[in-house]
């Protein structure tokens, strides 16, 4: 292809910047091209860094009437219709929202935007205006002065208000301030031609959705599932420079890598069919760069917001495992301090839609890296109180793995039992045997499943037995060459531990645990529930 030797367009969400200054785009013009030609109101939900703020440059360069821009992409036979004509276009972007100084901060920060907006329209308007009456004047002008009606693009509509995810209070005030605001593009519907608008999700209370009657959500429709996000189809046709590249540095076949890639990356779906396996692009672009497996999405910036979420909901990992999708969570818009948890988690791209075994549509983690990242967030969060904190747990585990310090092994794991708050994760530990029908109580799953997020989170390579249940050990740990065999037994009041770690020695061995991991280093361990640790350990 062509594109072959441009750059990697990693973190870059301009679309006339892509295609001037030699970098690959991807072409998805052809969902833009299509929802003109069929409507006129939509909204898209997706988490960050999927491609929002490109769909909406794009959709400026395209209305914008920029030829130059689309040579060669789906697109250019819009552009040379006989009856297309450039249109003017404002282009909000409610993501630079300043929401650090209260709601006149931000009533502040949003005025100071749209006037912006006008004075590049060369529009003028009273700037000690409402913020409403600014903006709905900003539409009314800009179409007279050009005299045609105007193209209203407005990305991450929703960023003052998910700020205060935690804040109630505040949350409720930002929502009556956007309502007012929002409300402008009911009243000037006649002076506009197209919106579009982008967020995290869809909140019915914002002024936006409670308005405009017509709008069309496409955020689960399967027709614009690839809208954003990279397919693996387009990763082999787009950047196969890149994989060869990688693969070499790497000492992989491609086809190995791509294995890798899509075990590591892949698995966001985004359409109610469950159908269109995504690639964040972000992550991607970003490990063509510099061609190692990390988790670039996660460090790109998990907000402040979104762990207090997980800390006072107390969320925990493999709650979330197969969490079955019902109609009431796909098509049911709630506000943001109403919304369950697995409905947040979706939101936000820490959960993703797929098929289970029965067909049905269920939630779980994409790929690896967010189910690691989301591991140790997990239990830095438990562990934050402790004198021996996540980040030296996992120092020393790794240090312990790599040299089969089976002592301190043990030592790491009774640190982390020691830090968790188990009564508060009580329902979580109920709704996840329930769902998933394991034949252990509801205290053994506290323990299996804080253990295998801090594994998760440590970056280790973690088999477990935890959401499928079929009688294989309980967790399989690689790490450097290294595999750890281990079984986990719960010895409640009366039981004795040290039966529980004989039973756990022979459940490896008569089972053949170990036999397909040559030198395996096998670790049965048995946790006294009157104590919460563990007690009683065997190696062989």
């Amino acid at each position: 292809m062509e594109n072959k030797r441009l750059k990697l367009p990693a973190g870059l969400p301009t679309f006339e910047e892509i295609r001037t200054n030699g970098y690959i785009y991807v072409d998805k013009t052809k969902y833009l091209v299509n929802m003109i030609d069929t409507g006129k109101i939509y909204f898209l939900a997706r988490p960050r860094r999927f491609g929002k703020s490109l769909t909406i440059s794009t959709f400026y360069a395209l209305f914008s009437g920029r030829k130059d821009l689309f040579k060669g992409l789906y697109a250019e036979e819009f552009l040379n219709r006989p009856e297309f004509v450039p249109s003017p276009v404002i282009w909000l972007d409610m993501g630079g929202v300043e929401t650090y100084y209260g709601i006149e901060g931000i009533k502040e920060s949003i005025k100071s935007k749209t006037l912006m907006i006008a004075d590049e329209l060369k529009i003028d308007i009273e700037k000690n205006a409402l913020i409403g009456d600014i903006l709905s004047k900003l539409i009314v002008k800009t179409a007279e002065k050009y005299n045609s009606k105007v193209v209203f693009l407005l990305d991450e509509y929703d960023k003052p208000y998910t700020d205060f995810v935690n804040d109630p209070d505040m949350a409720n005030e930002v929502r009556k301030l956007l309502r007012g605001y929002y409300s402008q593009l009911k009243a000037n519907d006649k002076y506009l031609s197209f919106i579009f608008i982008t967020g995290i999700s869809k909140y019915t209370k914002m002024g936006v959705f409670s308005t405009l009657n017509n709008l069309v959500d496409i955020s689960l429709n399967e027709e614009y599932g690839n809208i954003c996000g990279l397919s693996e189809e387009e990763i082999i046709n787009y950047f196969p420079d890149y994989i060869d590249e990688t693969a070499k540095k790497m000492k992989l076949s491609t086809d190995d890598l791509l294995k890798k890639m899509k075990k590591y990356y892949n698995g966001f779906c985004f359409d109610k069919g469950g159908q269109h396996r995504l690639y964040n692009p972000f992550s991607t672009l970003n490990f063509f760069f510099s061609k190692y497996f990390s988790n670039y999405w996660i460090e790109s910036g998990t907000s402040a917001m979104f762990v207090e979420f997980l800390k006072s909901n107390r969320l925990s990992v493999e709650q979330f495992r197969n969490f079955p999708a019902t109609d009431n969570f796909l098509y049911h818009s709630t506000e943001i301090e109403k919304a369950e948890p697995e409905s947040f988690l979706f939101q936000t791209g820490y959960l993703s839609l797929r098929k289970n075994a029965e067909d049905k549509l269920v939630l779980d983690y994409p790929n690896t890296e967010v189910l690691n990242a989301l591991s140790a967030l997990v239990s830095e969060y438990i562990m934050e109180n402790q004198p021996d904190d996540f980040t030296y747990c996992r120092n020393d585990f790794l240090i312990a793995l790599e040299r089969r310090m089976v002592e301190l092994v043990i030592s790491v794991f009774n640190r982390l039992l020691a830090s968790i708050p188990f009564d508060d994760f009580n329902k979580a530990a109920q709704q996840a045997v329930l769902f998933n029908n394991y034949n252990f109580s509801v205290q053994e799953w506290l323990y299996r499943s804080n253990i295998l997020s801090f594994l998760r989170g440590c970056g280790v390579v973690v088999i477990a037995e935890m959401h499928t249940n079929l009688g294989c050990p309980d967790i399989v740990v690689n790490y450097m060459k290294k595999t750890w065999v281990m079984e986990l037994k719960v010895a409640y009041k009366g039981e004795s531990v040290t039966d529980k770690v004989e039973e756990a020695c022979k459940q490896i061995t008569d089972n053949n645990y170990a036999k397909p991991y040559p030198d395996a280093i096998c670790l049965a361990m048995v946790i006294d529930d009157e104590v919460r640790q563990i007690t009683e350990y065997k190696v062989f």
